[in-house]
């Protein structure tokens, strides 16, 4: 049999075939592997029973990502809020390359509306190619168009604690669908109170992975194929990255290179190539037997 899955939790492993749940364990020779199955992961397993089994084999996946350790993303929602935090570009941006990298596309969303305007940031995120939305999970503003995003996908949301995330799917889904905690006084902000990953189903189609404690996807900075692929990661910059003057260009201060002029012309946006920057000075110093496989 085949399914999904929707939750790890110790050494099991629950599985969705058929409109049922299978709890599993996995075979033994993935431990040795280092290969353990995640959640989003479509498998193959052995029924023992109608609700117990055992995986045998984790089918090709689309994706992989470290932290959160999660498996097959279609869509990552990188939330934003008014204030409390506000809106940090580079951030975004970085967040966005990381996605893009692991062929999952970034959709921005700024939550908050009730609270102030949006619209340089609208500007930013549009101009640059992006899905961008702008709702209130206080007042409903915009969440029906979220709800159309989700469907038929498996989707993640990302953003600084505080931002919303859980108040989002709250709105979206209904009052308890992902659990938080009261406010805190100290931090300003509802508390995650689940401890493990679950993809939870969505009724017209897809799933959602709640992802607790998860506010950043991170990257393993010592991917030199990271380094070499980024500007490829900021779509907006087109095929200028191959139009440059010199075939070497790394688009930051060269002489002839488009990606700056086009910059300069305001055809990309300033904040977009300061990020770049910032994120290729991370990056460097990396040489290319540090590539690791993906």
């Amino acid at each position: 049999m085949t399914g999904i899955i929707v939750k790890a939790l110790s050494s099991f492993y629950y599985v969705e075939s058929n409109e049922n749940i299978y709890e599993c364990k996995a075979r033994g020779n993935f431990r040795k592997s280092g290969n353990s199955p995640l959640v989003g992961d479509m498998v193959e397993f052995d029924a023992l029973d109608n609700s117990h089994g055992v995986i045998i084999k984790i089918l090709e996946r689309k994706n992989v990502l470290k932290r959160p350790n999660i498996a097959n993303v279609d869509k990552l929602f990188i939330v934003s809020s008014y204030s409390t935090p506000a809106p940090n570009t580079y951030i975004i941006d970085k967040v966005s390359a990381i996605a893009r990298y692991n062929n999952i596309e970034p959709i921005i969303v700024f939550n908050k509306s009730d609270m102030g305007d949006f619209s340089n940031y609208l500007k930013i995120y549009r101009n640059a190619g992006f899905k961008t939305y702008v709702v209130s999970a206080q007042n409903g503003d915009g969440i029906e168009d979220l709800k159309l995003e989700l469907k038929d996908s498996v989707s993640a949301f990302t953003g600084n604690s505080g931002v919303g995330k859980s108040s989002i799917l709250n709105t979206l889904f209904g009052e308890n669908f992902i659990a938080t905690a009261d406010v805190s006084d100290k931090l300003g902000r509802g508390r995650h109170t689940t401890r493990h990953i679950e993809a939870h189903k969505l009724s017209f189609g897809g799933y959602v992975l709640d992802t607790p404690g998860f506010s950043s996807i991170e990257h393993d900075y010592t991917d030199y194929n990271f380094k070499e692929s980024l500007a490829e990661c900021f779509e907006d910059f087109g095929n200028r990255i191959y139009n440059c003057k010199y075939s070497s260009c790394t688009h930051t201060k060269e002489n002839g290179c488009m990606v700056l002029e086009a910059v300069k012309n305001g055809e990309i946006e300033q904040t977009r190539h300061e990020s770049y920057i910032k994120i290729f000075e991370d990056l460097k110093d990396l040489k290319p037997w540090e590539a690791q496989k993906r």
